[in-house]
């Protein structure tokens, strides 16, 4: 046991070492790099950190073990994230080589000090954190979005029937925003600016997005133009119909937190304050407890 842990020690001061050689050379950059960078301010951060030169060189091992279906999921969730933190899929694979590292070498140890419970955890880390930081990114800037939709639609209804067309309406406006949404505007625009055509521009925005809202807003926008209802009339309906979705939503999440509040007095709060005064009735009588257990 003693020469194991001896073996692991020196394979981890070794790995160390090798880590601060990375560290101090310059390490690959990944190819679609320059996708985040061109998004916008809240998908810009160019800074390689410690995790992306250590697993770097391990990236491409990682991506062919994935293939090319999970390699395209994930560019997809990413996407969806807004690439937190300037994270593309080549980063995304440098820190699960990192992280499954740290996490299958730590529960190796744990397992040999018989530590089960903390090699498993070691093992959940190793697999699923930087599935989590996607997920919390995912949700974060959904909620963003669909906060900021609503107004953004009023506005540009406003614009719009003040005589600009919708493609200068949809710049103008979106140079007053930031955040999330409008990053994702800037890049329907660009894409418009490269020639793809409106509509094929506004289905990459619905698929970049998790967001029911944001699918809505596409579908209601892509069938008005096809009926030719007026723009205008189009963007007042969706926001409507967006605000009137998001009270219904904070009703049932109101009605589903009735019933949790009620079970954690029940469970907690009334048991406590029940041994609370008992104690202190107790305690105030100065009753002698020796006389009653015969002690």
């Amino acid at each position: 046991m003693g020469f194991v842990l001896a073996l692991l020690a020196g394979a981890s001061a070794v790995g160390i070492c090798y880590g601060v050689l990375l560290c101090r050379g310059e390490a690959r950059l990944p190819p679609d790099l320059a996708v985040a960078l061109e998004v916008g301010s809240t998908r810009t951060t160019a800074v390689g950190s410690a995790v992306d030169r250590l697993g770097m060189r391990y990236a491409p091992l990682v991506l062919r073990m994935m293939g090319e279906k999970r390699v395209a999921k994930v560019r997809r969730r990413i996407d969806r994230a807004g690439n937190p933190g300037g994270l593309t899929v080549d980063r995304y694979a440098a820190r699960r080589a990192v992280y499954g590292l740290l996490g299958f070498g730590g529960a190796l140890v744990m397992l040999l000090k018989g530590q089960g419970v903390l090699a498993l955890l070691l093992v959940g880390f190793g697999l699923f954190w930087i599935e989590v930081g996607i997920w919390a990114a995912v949700r974060e800037r959904r909620d963003a979005i669909e906060r900021t939709l609503p107004d953004f639609l009023d506005v540009l209804a406003v614009v719009v029937s003040a005589g600009l067309g919708f493609r200068q309406a949809l710049d103008r406006v979106s140079e007053r925003y930031e955040g999330p949404w409008a990053d994702e505007l800037r890049i329907t625009l660009r894409r418009m600016d490269m020639g793809v055509s409106r509509r094929q521009a506004f289905d990459e925005l619905r698929k970049r997005n998790d967001s029911e809202q944001v699918a809505q807003f596409v579908t209601a926008l892509q069938q008005g133009e096809e009926l030719g209802t007026p723009i205008v009339d189009t963007l007042i309906e969706i926001a409507t119909d967006m605000r009137r979705t998001d009270a219904q939503l904070a009703r049932r999440r109101a009605a589903r937190a009735v019933p949790k509040a009620t079970m954690v007095i029940t469970t907690f709060m009334v048991p406590g304050t029940m041994i609370l005064l008992i104690a202190g009735f107790f305690l105030g009588s100065g009753m002698d407890f020796g006389s009653i257990t015969g002690e």
